[in-house]
Parts: C-alpha cells; sequence; structure tokens
C-alpha cells in the first residue's frame, strides 16, 4: 500500500535539527507501525494529517487504531461527540467535544438501521428497537467502528420495556430494562450479559420510577440509580447481585422534578452520583441546582445553580412539562437536554460553568418533538 509522506515546513534551530527521514524508509514501514506511531500523536495534529491520505482518513473510524490511541492517551480522548436523533432525519447529528463544532459526518449505519429507533448508547456501542421480523421481538446492538451488529432476542413475549440502558466494560456489555414481560401485574428488572448470551430476570422496584421514559439508568460503580416519582427519592439496581436497595439520604425541600447522573471520563467529578432537579411550589420551578452525593452517600451538597436567565429559558421551551427533560453525563460534563428542544444546556464541572450548545446548522428552522441526545466516546473496542 502507497502512503503519503508528510513534510513539515517547521525548521529546528542548529542546536536541535535532526537529519530528515528518507520518505523510502517511511513507505517500506509495516503498516501496523505506522499506525502505532501515529496514535500518539495529539488529536487535533492528527486532523492536520488526516487529508493528506486516503488511509489516515481511514483511521478516524478505525477501531485498531481508536483502541491503542485511547491507550496511547488515555487522559485525552480520540473523538468525543454528543449525537443527536430526530424521528424526521435519515442521519444523526454529530456534535465535536474536542474540537467544538458540528461535524459533517454520516455514521457508517446499513439502510435497515436508518429509521430504526436509537434507544440507548454507550463507548462505540448503539442499542436499536430492531425490527429483524414482523414480530418486533428484539434489540440490535451495533458496534459503529467494527461495523458489526448482534441481535439479541426478547427475553419474553410480550416484553414492553423500560428504561432501557448499555453498560460496556473490559469483558463486554450488559443491557438492562425493565418490563412486565408477559405478566401484567409484577414488574421485571432484565439483564443481559454478552459473556454468556442470556438474559436473567430479578424482581423490579416496587415504586414507580422517574416521570421522564427520556431517562436512562445511571451507572456508578457496579450499580444502576434511579430517581423516583414523587415523593422523590433515589433507587439503585446491583448489576451483579440483582437486589435493590433505596438511598437513605434527605433530598432538598421543595423539589419539582429530579434527574441523576454520574460523572464519566478522567476529569474531576468522574466517580460521583450528580442530581439535577428544580425548586418550586405547585410544579412550577423558580430556580434549578446541581447536587453532589458526598463520599459516604450521607448528604446531598448543593454544587451551583443554574444562572436566571437559563433557567428561565429551559422551563420555558419545556412548558414546565418536566418530563420532556432529561440528563446523561458527557466528559466532565452533566448535560440537561429537553426531548421538545434541539439544544443542550451543560454543565463543566472542573470549570463550574453554564453553556448553551450550539444549535445545528443542518437542522430545518421548524421541526417537531424528538429530539434526543446520546454521548459517543469510542474509547472502548468492545465485541459484540
Amino acid at each position: 500500500m502507497e502512503l503519503a509522506v508528510v513534510r513539515s515546513n517547521h525548521r529546528l534551530s542548529p542546536a536541535i535539527s535532526t537529519p530528515e527521514m528518507d520518505c523510502i524508509i517511511w513507505r517500506k514501514l509495516p503498516v501496523e507501525l505506522l499506525e502505532r506511531i501515529l496514535s500518539f500523536l495529539p488529536f487535533k495534529t492528527f486532523l492536520y494529517l488526516r487529508s493528506t491520505c486516503k488511509h489516515f482518513r481511514s483511521l478516524i473510524f478505525s477501531p485498531l487504531f481508536l483502541s491503542k490511541h485511547a491507550n496511547s492517551l488515555s487522559s485525552s480522548p480520540f473523538s468525543s461527540f454528543m449525537l443527536l436523533s430526530h424521528p424526521q432525519s435519515s442521519h444523526y447529528l454529530l456534535y465535536d467535544t474536542v474540537l467544538n463544532t458540528w461535524r459533517d459526518i454520516n455514521l457508517p449505519l446499513t439502510d435497515s438501521l436508518t429509521f430504526t429507533p436509537l434507544l440507548c448508547t454507550t463507548t462505540c456501542l448503539l442499542c436499536f428497537s430492531a425490527v429483524p421480523d414482523s414480530s418486533n421481538s428484539a434489540f440490535l446492538l451495533h458496534n459503529l467502528l467494527a461495523t458489526s451488529s448482534r441481535i439479541v432476542k426478547f427475553p419474553e413475549y410480550p416484553f414492553a420495556f423500560e428504561f432501557p440502558t448499555l453498560i460496556t466494560n473490559s469483558s463486554g456489555y450488559h443491557l438492562f430494562c425493565l418490563s412486565s414481560g408477559s405478566s401484567s401485574s409484577h414488574l421485571y428488572a432484565y439483564v443481559y450479559d454478552s459473556r454468556v448470551r442470556q438474559w436473567t430476570r430479578y424482581d423490579g422496584f416496587q415504586r414507580t420510577l422517574s416521570d421522564s421514559y427520556h431517562q436512562k439508568g445511571v451507572f456508578l460503580n457496579g450499580s444502576l440509580y434511579f430517581a423516583t416519582r414523587e415523593p422523590f427519592s433515589v433507587a439503585s439496581f446491583d448489576l451483579h447481585t440483582g437486589k435493590w436497595e433505596t438511598l437513605d439520604v434527605d433530598l432538598p425541600e421543595e423539589l419539582t422534578f429530579v434527574r441523576l447522573t454520574a460523572g464519566n471520563g478522567n476529569g474531576e467529578g468522574s466517580k460521583k452520583l450528580f442530581m439535577f432537579g428544580g425548586i418550586g411550589r405547585n410544579g412550577i420551578s423558580k430556580s434549578m441546582k446541581v447536587w453532589e452525593l458526598d463520599v459516604k452517600g450521607r448528604k446531598w451538597m448543593e454544587i451551583q445553580s443554574v444562572p436566571e436567565m437559563m433557567c428561565k429559558k429551559l422551563g420555558s421551551v419545556c412548558y414546565h412539562n418536566y418530563e420532556h427533560i432529561y440528563c446523561f453525563s458527557h466528559q466532565g460534563m452533566i448535560c440537561v437536554c429537553c426531548y421538545s428542544w434541539p439544544e443542550v444546556l451543560y454543565y463543566k464541572v472542573s470549570r463550574k460553568t453554564w453553556h448553551w450548545l450550539p444549535k445545528s446548522p443542518s437542522l430545518p428552522e421548524k421541526w417537531s418533538c424528538g429530539f434526543q441526545w446520546f454521548s459517543f466516546v469510542p474509547e472502548l473496542y468492545a465485541f459484540v
């Protein structure tokens, strides 16, 4: 394979100058060795190089290369995207949080997945509500980097599921959801383990979880966390034992809604549980705040309030129907989204600042409800 040779116009001072390597040597380097060298480059530097060669350009979606880059620069992800889906769109919109810009990239998905509902994501895995046959009886797990898929059949029929949540680790992934299954009187928790390719059924939680069906479970330290409807509380589900517990922690007074999220990435707040919610009366939030559960899990500590104008805007775009609001974490940010609004309000934990994510220029002026945001950080090469 013929590779491009990139010449630098930068000249070192005579005291530290080194001879240029003969381009013939570069061309004879094994591809694996060249990719290993490139994996040590900062992301922005590699972006300049990728325009010189088709092979370099293809590396941005190469699972092996991304895996090497993630191992080389574990504190700085190669790519970090926020993904926007909408039922009226045939493709997903990507906001690059490394370069802080919208990217004009079409995800390499098959035609059969173009209008298939995306339920949840984690690292490089996407979970769709698949329709492999007319019975609508399975999930579809798709590895975007490896362009491979797996059909995961429902454990029971019928199977009206809630809170689908995908969790990856070094040995595979788990898919969690709640469903009454074939029983209409009892709720169960179902966990699919990719290592054994089997579902396990556990008892469900007795109280009704979250008033927003857009909200997912929040994974932290081996457990999934959920907020309940009023009277508000926080429940946890241990993925290994299948046991439910209610956190014995008092919540702030006059809460109007509650959303949970957990820190991810490597920065400040990466291993903490956060709560976003409204404070007010008669179902109307006068203010919105972020709380952090202390290390011992005994108290919710207020860390930030949403600035007044931002709070008013968020309340107006959801028409105070807080079931439209949902949260997720993305690379040290707490992202607050609204099903009826195309923008994202996010809080940078390390800087303690609030920002609006700019609206995508690709969005038409008028779109109905249906905006769903996901975090996509291709750091882990998980097989399906």
